[in-house]
């Protein structure tokens, strides 16, 4: 499968594009840098430092704008350390920018590749509306869009692990909840991976797991393991370095994921409600003209763990 991943590394970012390149099912044709976990300045020098650190081939990798779509960029609650990659110093890439902005750029792979990508959005929505924008046509030329977004009730995790800055938020909608609701309404085949399932206790790796990741000789399991304990040492459990990685899986594998079509909308407003994903789950007088969307309820979390760590340590 040709993927296209929009991303804003971020620790998980991290292990998620390792992912992606180790696994023999995926084939990475770009990546576009998003405003997020940090500014998209920071986020693509991140981007060529993974793909340094995974002597990847060279790829066209782009740089969105600096500010999400509604004009400001919102503090972060949460820290991916002063480099974004858990204090990890990976050095400086000498790997240049494709000059195409990453809407540009997303437009051009997706019409080169005609219906054979997959998107997978492990960030913001930003780049995304951008590429719409630039090509309105775009959702019909994807195979598929997959997230990491938003929080929908199917666990209890969609409130007690909220990651935006106020109490019903995720952190990639609430950054940019306007180019999400462009996105949610575009006509996309969207799946979304939310907090109910992405931050789910039984995503933390197991014993077996690290012990298997810090006998491998692999720079992305050494890189896994540093993220591990940079979370756990500020008192967050270790699923925090997988969350994005659980997108990039349900490509490789889509029996993992378990998926309900709801309807479901933005809320762009609000101190307590900015970034909501609010589904209508009414028997009656329900919302017809909201978007249909595919979310994650469930999720095979051993089967995850296992794919994660036999990929990292291959």
């Amino acid at each position: 499968m040709k993927v296209l991943i929009d991303t804003d590394p971020g620790m998980d970012d991290a292990l998620a594009i390792a992912l992606a390149h180790k696994s023999a099912d995926l084939t990475i044709v770009g990546i576009t840098a998003v405003t997020g976990n940090l500014t998209s300045d920071r986020t693509v020098a991140n981007v060529l430092r993974v793909l340094d650190l995974l002597g990847a081939e060279d790829l066209p990798v782009a740089q969105g704008p600096l500010l999400p779509l509604g004009g400001a960029y919102p503090s972060d609650p949460f820290s991916h350390g002063p480099d974004g990659l858990a204090g990890s110093d990976l050095p400086a890439s000498s790997r240049v920018i494709d000059a195409r902005s990453a809407g540009e750029l997303i437009v051009d792979l997706v019409n080169e590749h005609n219906g054979e990508i997959a998107l997978c959005a492990l960030g913001p929505l930003t780049n995304i509306a951008e590429a719409m924008r630039l090509d309105p046509d775009l959702p019909s030329k994807v195979s598929r869009l997959t997230i990491i977004g938003g929080s929908f009730g199917a666990t209890p995790y969609a409130w007690t692990q909220a990651t935006g800055d106020n109490p019903t938020s995720e952190w990639n909608v609430f950054v940019d909840p306007e180019a999400a609701k462009l996105v949610f309404h575009g006509g996309f085949p969207l799946t979304a991976i939310g907090l109910d399932v992405a931050t789910h206790p039984a995503i933390n790796f197991r014993d077996e797991d690290l012990a298997r990741l810090r006998a491998s000789d692999q720079a992305e399991a050494e890189l896994a393991v540093r993220v591990v304990e940079f979370v756990q040492g500020r008192g967050y459990q270790s699923y925090c370095s997988l969350i994005d990685s659980t997108a990039v899986a349900t490509l490789i594998d889509p029996a993992l994921v378990t998926t309900e079509t709801v309807l479901c909308d933005v809320e762009t407003e609000g101190r307590l409600t900015r970034g909501m994903t609010v589904v209508d789950r009414r028997r009656h007088h329900e919302w017809q003209d909201l978007p249909r969307i595919d979310i994650a309820v469930d999720f095979d979390h051993a089967r995850f763990l296992d794919l994660v760590t036999t990929e990292l340590t291959r």
